[in-house]
């Protein structure tokens, strides 16, 4: 009969293995995560850190997102209010064009509709955070200002026609932003503040010069609904924003779900294996054992 040489160098390594399993087993078991480095599994390893940065993608997506979708609802609400206000100054103005009222009362009409334009001037400079929603890209400066040194008043704008845009993580373009000049200024004779600019001089002296006034009026209302359809693309951003902050989080559900599943340990599996590693470990260290405490020490015959 043979004898193995290397039975005890065999003996002794195969310990070794069974003594590594039963501590990565436990490790896993008390984690519960099967993989705890890259050499134990670069396959998962990897797939965990493509998930992993992915999920970060969609976290900074989804905060953007939560951002940009404020300053959207403030600019809507804002531009909600300046219909509102445009609505009663055309209401004001078409009193007062009829020919029926006396001098005190065209003189009111000026002077509400001035207030009204304050008002709208207000609204035009909302701010969000700090930072002026209708400046296009000048957001640190207000970007409307009147003045009175002349009849009718001067409104400018101080910003500028940049457009902002949130990019989706498929890529697809949200407009953010339309610059106050788009639609306060507008083109032509669709400016909100040269209507009623013009409107607040018409009435001014308590006397009307109906076919001016009329005309004012109805470049206010051109003006109105000027503002209306910029609003729209306001609305449509919210929408488009809301959409994709929506299949985002979904993703990144399934991507969560994903890399928990796998780097998940499977405590049942894990379980019976760590059951058999430490049996295993506890026979060899008794043969082990054995073989030490006889006569014939195998273990003393081990190269040093």
């Amino acid at each position: 009969m043979r004898v193995d040489p290397f039975y005890v160098t065999n003996l002794v390594g195969s310990l070794d293995q069974a003594q590594a399993s039963v501590q990565q087993l436990t490790s896993e078991l008390s984690s519960g995560v099967s993989v705890t480095s890259l050499s134990q599994n670069p396959v998962a390893s990897g797939e965990n850190v493509l998930l992993l940065n992915q999920i970060q993608q969609d976290d900074s997506f989804t905060t953007s997102s939560s951002l940009v979708t404020g300053q959207l609802q403030v600019a809507d609400s804002a531009l909600g209010s300046v219909v509102t206000q445009l609505t009663s100054a055309i209401s004001l103005a078409t009193s007062a064009n009829n020919g029926t009222m006396n001098s005190s009362n065209v003189k009111s009409v000026s002077t509400q509709i001035s207030g009204i334009l304050d008002e709208v001037e207000s609204l035009a400079n909302t701010s969000y955070q700090g930072q002026y929603i209708f400046a296009g890209g000048q957001i640190s400066t207000a970007p409307f200002s009147t003045s009175t040194g002349t009849s009718p008043a001067v409104t400018t704008y101080n910003g500028d026609q940049d457009v902002n845009y949130l990019e989706t993580p498929s890529g697809q373009k949200i407009q953010l932003n339309v610059s106050g000049s788009q639609i306060f200024m507008g083109t032509g004779s669709n400016s909100v503040f040269g209507a009623l600019n013009s409107l607040v001089a018409d009435y001014s002296s308590g006397t009307v010069d109906t076919a001016q006034a009329v005309s004012d009026t109805e470049a206010l209302s051109a003006a109105l609904n000027n503002v209306s359809q910029q609003r729209v693309t306001i609305d449509n951003s919210i929408t488009q924003v809301t959409a994709a902050s929506d299949a985002v989080t979904n993703v990144e559900t399934q991507l969560t779900t994903a890399q928990t599943n796998l780097m998940q340990a499977d405590i049942p599996t894990v379980s019976t294996q760590l059951s058999l590693s430490e049996t295993q470990q506890t026979a060899l260290e008794d043969v082990i054992a054995q073989l030490n405490s006889s006569s014939n020490d195998l273990f003393s015959k081990l190269p040093a």
